[in-house]
């Protein structure tokens, strides 16, 4: 068994003791000089440097040099998987074109999808490869990753298939999400509850008994569903959820991210693992949030993208006691960001968080969000070995600068896996 001792770290933020409510948001567990005892691709023990040094003196050793010491980012909501680009809808939306407008004249979501429906398997694994490379270089060592840019049942799958191999490729672990309720396929766009019933009546059950056969060994994917004026209404939404939830899937949902139409209360009475956006999210549906452990996924990196000034109401969220992470939503139209630094730097400036926070919504709650807090998220004894290194001495350094990249070491199961001090 490989073992690594990485000590003398300025700052070991350990995010010790499980997701983080309310105000308790940015409890940091922070142990100066810090020492991290790596055994496998499990951590072993977590304490100062002069206490692990005198107990493990001949175990192999990587020497922090006084930099800080986090759990590696994990990004809960990506739509990684996908061909081509949108940088011609951009130019558009800079002339004054709505998202919406633009997803009525057949663009958006849609242009994308006839990319993705045209693309081979390995086209799409090296298109999303590249992306992949990026989050982990920029400190994300799990991401959240969406089907949902096929809108059949073939492309779908596809999707699936893609997402499953590059995971097993590594080192970026990738948790599947079923998204084939992202937006009504074009086939169906004058019937969009002929095409909630394909999903409900075929398309699930074909992904639950695909799934039994390629991934049998791996728990069911999340299903999500895009809850939005343009996308699927509130009852469609229940319809497919409701549908994912009896199949044994567990689930999510995008929900309020133009209007308010119900979808985080939703995602809260069928249990979902979150609800994502979160822009015009009503006081009771922040409530009834509040009130279960579906974690509030805020994406600044869209409003940013698509120059909105409305972003997630954060604070109101953490004082009714919610569960709030932070996500890139990496996507073609909106926020093609693979830097969940950046989604942090938005989140102090746009949610009023600080960096401790941020940092925290990004690592323990974030793991929540994608239901692995138990295994990711935080330096503890009998958790994944998922560490990054920053350039810097001192936490807060993220939040307060933006546009570079400040991590130095990324470490993914107990090994080195991005070591930007040596290129």
């Amino acid at each position: 068994m490989n073992t690594l001792l990485i000590h003398s770290a300025s700052q070991v933020l350990t995010l010790a003791g499980g997701p983080q409510r309310g105000h308790e948001l940015g409890r940091l567990s922070l142990i100066e000089d810090g020492a991290v005892l790596i055994e496998g691709e499990t951590i072993a023990a977590v304490g100062r440097s002069a206490e692990l040094l005198a107990a493990y003196p001949k175990t192999p050793q990587l020497n922090a040099g006084g930099r800080a010491m986090l759990p590696g980012f994990v990004d809960p909501h990506t739509h990684l998987i996908w061909a081509g680009d949108r940088a011609a809808e951009f130019e558009l939306r800079l002339q004054g074109k709505t998202y919406l407008e633009i997803l009525a004249a057949g663009g958006g979501i849609l242009s994308t999808v006839r990319a993705t429906r045209t693309a081979s398997l390995d086209e799409l694994k090296a298109q999303t490869r590249r992306r992949a490379h990026a989050l982990l270089a920029h400190g994300t060592t799990t991401a959240e990753a969406k089907t949902g840019y096929g809108l059949d049942h073939d492309s779908e799958l596809v999707q699936l298939q893609a997402l499953l191999e590059l995971d097993e490729e590594g080192p970026l672990e990738l948790v599947p999400t079923y998204l084939g309720a992202h937006a009504i396929a074009p086939e169906y766009r004058d019937d969009p509850d002929g095409y909630t019933r394909l999903l409900c009546k075929q398309m699930l059950p074909a992904v639950r008994d695909w799934w039994a056969r390629h991934a049998a060994n791996r728990p069911l994917p999340f299903v999500d569903v895009f809850c939005e004026t343009g996308a699927f209404t509130l009852a469609q939404s229940r319809e497919i959820l409701e549908t994912a939830k009896s199949l044994g899937f567990p689930l999510k949902i995008h929900a309020d991210e133009f209007d308010n139409l119900g979808g985080a209360s939703l995602a809260a009475e069928l249990g979902a693992a979150s609800a994502d956006h979160l822009v015009k999210t009503s006081p009771e549906d922040i409530t009834a949030l509040a009130q279960s452990n579906t974690v509030a996924v805020s994406l600044p990196c869209t409003p940013f993208g698509l120059a909105d000034p409305h972003y997630t109401p954060a604070r109101a969220i953490l004082e009714a006691n919610g569960l709030l992470a932070l996500a890139t939503d990496i996507n073609p139209g909106t926020a093609w960001c693979e830097n969940m630094q950046f989604a942090i730097a938005l989140g102090c400036r746009y949610l009023r968080l600080t960096p401790a926070q941020a940092i925290a919504a990004a690592t323990i709650n974030s793991a929540a969000a994608i239901g692995r807090a138990d295994r990711i998220g935080s330096i503890e004894v009998g958790k994944q070995a998922d560490l990054i290194l920053l350039q810097e001495p001192d936490y807060r350094h993220l939040g307060y600068r933006f546009g570079a990249n400040l991590v130095q070491t990324v470490i993914k199961r107990g090994k080195v896996v991005v070591d930007h001090a040596n290129h």
